[in-house]
């Protein structure tokens, strides 16, 4: 689902409240995962847009704004099975991930069932459980994918 983009103050309001100056690559990036329709992006994918976008903020810089943006809070990162990392925004919402094998797709879910048995077993084993990411990995078996060839 596509996010609005809020205004430019609003966004350098929000990196400011997150510890950050408000400088223009910093600004656009978060942009680009506000209106992006697809969640899960790489740096390539955020670097592919600002290309075709003409604005003039290298990759590096782009892999620098990213880190800068997971240490303080805005973006998660996952590492799903491409062996890349690739980040969506922290909205605040805990969910787990599938990932297509075949097309790379990825579906966000939420289930309370698995939530409660993955606290049971932490407990069952001793722990406490803080924090946790679930990828399942599969292949989605929808006869017109319309991820598919995309990747």
């Amino acid at each position: 689902m596509p996010h609005s983009a809020p205004s430019p103050t609003t966004n350098a309001e929000e990196l400011k409240s997150s510890g950050l100056k408000a400088t223009l690559p910093r600004i656009k990036i978060l942009e680009v995962f506000q209106r992006a329709t697809q969640r899960h992006m790489t740096a390539e994918d955020v670097y592919k847009v600002l290309l075709a976008e003409d604005s003039d903020i290298g990759l590096a810089t782009v892999y620098r704004v990213l880190m800068q943006f997971e240490q303080a809070g805005l973006l998660s990162r996952n590492h799903f099975e491409s062996g890349k990392s690739v980040f969506e925004l922290n909205e605040g919402q805990h969910h787990d991930h599938l990932v297509c094998l075949t097309c790379g797709h990825v579906e966000e879910f939420f289930d309370p069932e698995i939530e409660r048995r993955q606290r049971e077993v932490a407990q069952r084993h001793g722990f406490d459980l803080q924090d946790h990411a679930l990828a399942l990995y599969a292949v989605c078996n929808k006869p017109a994918c319309p991820h598919r060839g995309s990747k």
